[in-house]
């Protein structure tokens, strides 16, 4: 077999997209990408939204934050959190629209 005629990812680029996967694999993480799909939201409104603690609302933010998934703003001494990646949210729609397919 003649492997020069095939492409093949960067180990840099598998990673990253492994990374994105995982991001997306958490079903807490999956609930909060898509209500900041909706709107902008503080801690306390997506903890109230999702029925959640705020520590793991903070927990979880911190993770998609630190993964560029969501971006956070200061008004005053309060902070929204809103997503930070349309291509992720892009497949966040898919596979949602893929699983509500029968």
């Amino acid at each position: 077999m003649d492997k020069s005629r095939h492409d093949f990812l960067e180990e840099e680029t598998v990673e990253k997209v492994a990374w994105s996967f995982k991001a997306l694999s958490d079903p807490t993480r999956i609930r909060i990408l898509y209500l900041l799909t909706q709107e902008e939201c503080s801690v306390g409104h997506i903890a109230e939204v999702l029925n959640l603690s705020q520590s793991a609302v903070s927990h979880q933010l911190s993770f998609l934050k630190n993964h560029r998934l969501v971006k956070a703003r200061r008004d005053g001494q309060s902070t929204y959190y809103s997503y930070d990646d349309n291509h992720v949210i892009e497949i966040l729609k898919q596979v949602i629209n893929h699983s509500l397919h029968e």
